[in-house]
């Protein structure tokens, strides 16, 4: 049954992103949880980037889908209070790196399926990002445990997540003259309003079944050996790549990809930054989406940092473009690295090593 799920997961992902971008998304942009929340932050006003307007389906369709599961499964348990501010900082600090490499995790496998090879820079910075993440994990690095909410309101702050993305998607299925809409642009480029919606409700889903993370993965194989979760992105890549050899749209090679760039050192150090703040958060930004829809209202403050994230790089012109990273989205993504790093020492809790009896 494990292996089944892996497979339907990882085809479900991988498969599907190459379609939705035959169906009319952007290129390699299938499926992205920094881009689409950065196209979303667009729509709500949260950035006046003109090109980059669209609430993508696909966000809501990863948090009802994880709601509706979880919720049937009766595993829905509204909780919180692991210090949302702190999750609400890393939020952000993930989607400033991500929008230097120009996406997610998740996209960077994409692209590297589509035969971008700028992913395995990003990818390899991510996974050294972990790395340094597990070394505050293991010098005692703790935001506390989340909490059952108590009370009527309490328990109802589990379902705002699922309530928000009901209203985002009523408000693009219907032109919504409070959400914006780009006229062109990547944000102008996207599947049918429907079609990503339901891809979006089975992908979430099945992430949230198999408790899909690729930070998580990479930091249990790193720790313990466990290949569990790494599983589903073998799966992904794999589905991904087939469905773009099918298609005709897989192109080898660094230059000419995308919405991508060729400076390596900040692709790399982009998602550095993203898989060190996700390793403190405790999940990447799909498992964050995700945790919002079963009711953790941690994750949800991290999701809001994500748009604030997506805000401020655009404010800033720090999101990198086809063009390269400008010399603000350099040093954001050093000024995030540090932030990062002093929020991995400032949160260490004294290890207690108990003394083995003789």
């Amino acid at each position: 049954m494990g292996l089944v799920l892996i497979i339907a997961t990882g085809v479900v992902f991988g498969l599907g992103a190459v379609l939705l971008v035959a169906a009319g998304n952007p290129g390699n942009y299938g499926f992205c949880a920094a881009c689409h929340l950065r196209d979303i932050a667009g729509a709500l006003g949260i950035h006046q980037a003109a090109a980059l307007q669209y609430a993508r389906p696909e966000i809501p369709g990863f948090v009802l889908g994880a709601f509706a599961l979880s919720r049937a499964s009766g595993e829905f348990r509204p909780r919180g209070g692991s210090r949302p501010l702190v999750r609400f900082v890393l939020g952000a600090l993930m989607v400033i790196g991500a929008l230097v490499f120009l996406g997610c995790p998740l996209r960077g496998i994409l692209r590297l399926a589509g035969g971008d090879l700028n992913g395995i820079t990003g990818l390899a910075g991510f996974a050294a990002g972990i790395a340094a993440g597990i070394v505050f994990l293991r010098s005692g690095f703790n935001l506390g445990r989340s909490s059952a909410h108590k009370g009527s309101a309490g328990r109802f702050s589990g379902y705002l997540a699922a309530a928000a993305a009901i209203v985002l998607v009523i408000g693009v299925a219907t032109n919504a003259v409070w959400l914006n809409f780009s006229a062109k642009g990547p944000g102008s480029q996207h599947a049918p309003v429907f079609l990503s919606l339901a891809a979006g409700l089975v992908a979430g889903a099945l992430a949230w079944r198999t408790r899909m993370c690729l930070s998580g993965g990479i930091r249990d194989f790193l720790l313990v050996r466990d290949t569990y979760l790494l599983k589903v992105y073998a799966v992904i890549f794999a589905a991904a790549l087939a469905g773009n050899l099918a298609f005709g749209t897989f192109k080898l090679g660094f230059a000419g990809q995308p919405l991508a760039h060729t400076m390596h050192l900040w692709n790399f150090l982009g998602l550095f930054l993203t898989g060190l703040a996700a390793t403190l958060a405790g999940g990447c930004p799909l498992r964050q989406l995700i945790q919002t829809g079963e009711g953790n209202t941690d994750a949800m403050f991290t999701v809001l940092g994500m748009l604030a994230g997506a805000g401020i790089s655009h404010g800033l012109n720090a999101a990198a473009s086809a063009a390269g990273v400008t010399a603000a989205g350099q040093i954001a993504v050093v000024a995030g690295i540090a932030a990062a790093a002093a929020i991995g020492f400032a949160f260490r809790e004294k290890i207690t090593v108990q003394a083995e009896a003789r």
